[in-house]
């Protein structure tokens, strides 16, 4: 089999392309990185080409020959410019169903985003057809949601696809959630909104993968469908870092901050970095605050209906995974000697 996959130079992406290669499939990795390029290369992919997918002749000529395609390439940041997020999110999208349509592969699978669903509320056991904020949250969740009818649209013109929406996807590898509070830890100031007791999903790496994976394998009736991806084991956000501090031997610096003063903050922050026009993204933002503070679960139950979609690592021995490779990464920093 052969098969293409956008963002492979990120988390979710990379992932996949190693774990394809694994099994034997003909992969050709795209990607902005050159230097983690060069990294899947070793690991058995077979080819690597430098894509922007704001170029649409050569999103649709990477399709070219390929039986299915991963779409995991995005601009995920909650901050940014307009343009860049509709650049990548939205036109990368369109793009790459071009490509499948004119290429015919077989199926496209699509990676989205349950930021779609944020509203700054607790919400509980959340499907794939709940309402939908009347404003999503930002710039990102807005253009994702955007990628998702651009999906719907070429489907009227023959694409096959379907649709993932993964939840905090953590593990070995992983550079951005779990990295982001261990170091604000390190510094003794990692926030801790409303007290940490916000409830909330997360999605191992290799679950993940295997959900991308079963989404191609499935039945013919999945195509044109959405399906939430997590862990499906909710864990209260300071039961979580307390299990992971844990595991690296390391205190728990937390400062409690009261969820209206932190929101009030961030608010201030976001107007200061727009005022500045720097484009740098403020230190805290609303979103940021929203989804530390406010407990968001999916309903995961179509998934496994569906697509047979199991969560074989549980979130505990997941973070047992994360500690033994930060540990190991962090050691490998350390001067020689």
């Amino acid at each position: 089999m052969r098969a293409l996959v956008t963002g492979a130079t990120g988390f979710l992406g990379g992932a996949l392309a190693g774990r394809l290669a694994s099994l034997g499939w003909e992969v050709t990795a795209a990607g902005r990185n050159k230097r983690e390029g060069a990294l899947l290369i070793g690991q058995g992919v077979r080819r690597f080409i430098e894509l922007d997918l704001q170029d649409e002749a050569a999103v649709i000529r990477a399709c070219q020959g390929q039986d299915y395609a991963f779409h995991c390439g995005a601009l995920s940041s909650p901050w940014g410019k307009y343009a860049d997020f509709y650049g990548s999110n939205v036109l990368g999208t369109r793009h790459i169903a071009a490509g499948c349509i004119a290429h015919r592969v077989k199926r496209l699978i699509h990676v989205s985003t349950p930021s779609i669903y944020f509203d700054f509320k607790d919400r509980f056991a959340i499907a794939e057809d709940a309402p939908l904020p009347a404003k999503p949250v930002n710039l990102y969740a807005a253009t994702k949601l955007e990628a998702e009818r651009e999906i719907d649209r070429a489907r009227a013109e023959g694409l096959a696809a379907v649709t993932i929406r993964p939840r905090a996807i953590f593990g070995p590898g992983d550079r951005t959630i779990l990295p982001r509070l261990l170091l604000a830890n390190e510094r003794g100031r990692l926030p801790l909104i409303g007290g940490g007791k916000a409830v909330l999903d997360l999605t191992y790496i290799d679950n993940a993968v295997d959900a991308l994976m079963l989404c191609a394998a499935a039945p013919d009736s999945v195509l044109g469908k959405v399906y939430n991806i997590s862990n499906g084991e909710p864990v209260q956000l300071i039961d979580a870092l307390r299990q992971l501090f844990g595991k690296l031997g390391q205190p728990l610096r937390a400062k409690k901050i009261p969820y209206p003063a932190a929101y009030a903050l961030a608010g201030m922050l976001e107007l200061a970095a727009s005022v500045s026009g720097s484009g740098r993204e403020p230190l805290l933002t609303r979103y940021t605050v929203g989804v530390i503070a406010k407990s968001q679960t999916l309903d995961i139950s179509a998934a496994k209906r569906e697509l047979g979609y199991e969560p074989k690592i549980s979130v505990a021995a997941g973070l047992d995974a994360f500690a033994e490779w930060w540990r190991d990464t962090r050691l490998l920093k350390l001067p020689k000697g």
